[in-house]
């Protein structure tokens, strides 16, 4: 009796020594996740060894909310963050040191190196990439039919995007070639950039330490589309848009070419079901270079976040990283960031989501801690700048503009060092 009774409260007291191995975490998401985070949470939660809070912060609001609240001690045990701010907070202090957990994943070379590389400060890795998106290139399959080109053969030169332009608007007063969005920043370093970093050139180097809106390719870059500008090739909207009409210009079913990202593949399906369109990596100058911006976010961790619950978003994250978790968010919109599975997590789905995948594993992210000054503002040095060249009446005033664009970059990398 004596035996049953101690056999029985040992065996209770495993029990609750293993619940009480259980950890709650509080996590935060921006609402640009609120599709794919919640499913990925509950598919977690249900497992049963450990419970993720989630909260969903208004993308604009995110960051400014996250700093008051590590400045504050009441930041949240983890982070799904734009992986263009990890560089920031990871120079501030503000996120936990997790090379030892990342270098301790079997995958960890599979992982995509465009997060990594944001995520890292002084050879330390600050952040593991969680969501994945990347740019790509849009073409209308019935305007190319209507225009007697191939429907089937996007184009892979920026030769071959102006000449197939010019033959989509000869098709009536009504259709454009080409569409981008001429006074979104955030738009231009997504779809813009990988046209300068596919031809080899760049925007920013040394580490975010030097500005070169003058290289010779950034330049090369702008002569192409306000070339196409003076030509009449893009509808004269696109001077004022500041992102509004980055999705919808091309879903109205007018516009032959349009850079875009991944997101638009199940959103042009979801909501314009009869637009016949493809999908195509963003090209060089040069045929058979391409490149994207890796996009998406990184986890992290807080700071100040204790080791008991480390362990648990540990947890998280492998369950994220597993062919279960990467399936969840590939069905949801997110490319995968584990590129050894992403094949097969992709397999379901829309062939050209395998494109995504490819650009977004051989994609760029440029590191700055100023991202939002130099890049994202409104007012901004880098749209400001972009937007005056790509408009200009003239090469010269197109360069005079990019060289101010560089003072400017320049003088608040300077002044933040």
């Amino acid at each position: 009796m004596k035996h049953q009774i101690t056999g029985a409260v040992m065996m209770a007291a495993l029990a609750w020594s293993g619940l009480a191995r259980a950890e709650e975490f509080s996590l935060w998401v921006r609402s640009d996740g609120s599709e794919y985070m919640p499913k990925l949470v509950d598919a977690f939660n249900a497992k049963g060894e450990h419970t993720a809070k989630l909260q969903i912060v208004t993308t604009d609001e995110l960051v400014q909310k996250y700093a008051i609240a590590s400045a504050g001690g009441s930041a949240p045990d983890a982070l799904s963050l734009d992986l263009i701010y990890t560089p920031a907070f990871a120079e501030a202090g503000q996120l936990k040191d997790m090379t030892d957990f990342a270098k301790s994943l079997d995958y960890f070379d599979s992982l995509s190196k465009a997060h990594l590389s944001v995520a890292t400060f002084e050879d330390r890795i600050y952040g593991l990439p969680f969501s994945g998106d990347a740019s790509i290139l849009l073409w209308n399959k019935d305007l190319y039919e209507k225009a007697g080109l191939d429907p089937e053969k996007g184009p892979k030169s920026w030769a071959e995007i102006e000449d197939q332009a010019r033959t989509i608007a000869g098709l009536g007063d009504d259709i454009y070639g080409f569409y981008f969005s001429g006074q979104c920043g955030g738009c231009a370093i997504f779809t813009f950039a990988p046209l300068i970093w596919a031809s080899g050139g760049d925007l920013l180097q040394e580490n975010g330490r030097k500005a070169t809106l003058t290289d010779p390719k950034m330049v090369a870059a702008v002569e192409f589309y306000r070339g196409m500008v003076e030509d009449g090739l893009v509808p004269a909207g696109a001077e004022t848009d500041g992102g509004t009409n980055f999705f919808s210009a091309f879903a109205n079913g007018n516009i032959g070419i349009a850079p875009s990202g991944s997101f638009a593949i199940g959103a042009l399906d979801n909501r314009y079901p009869d637009l016949n369109f493809g999908v195509t990596f963003l090209p060089g100058q040069t045929e058979g270079e391409w490149s994207s911006f890796a996009g998406g976010d990184n986890i992290v961790i807080s700071h100040g976040t204790p080791d008991e619950k480390v362990s648990a978003i540990e947890a998280f994250i492998q369950f994220a990283y597993s062919l279960e978790g990467q399936t969840i968010l590939a069905n949801n919109g997110v490319v995968p960031v584990r590129g050894d599975i992403a094949k097969e997590a992709l397999k379901d789905l829309d062939d050209r989501y395998a494109i995504s995948a490819e650009a977004m594993a051989g994609g760029h992210t440029p590191y700055t801690t100023l991202f939002n000054d130099l890049i994202n503002s409104r007012n901004g040095p880098w749209i400001t700048a972009l937007s005056a060249a790509w408009f200009a009446s003239s090469a010269d005033k197109a360069k005079a503009a990019l060289e101010a664009g560089e003072e400017e970059m320049q003088s608040i990398i300077d002044s933040a060092n």
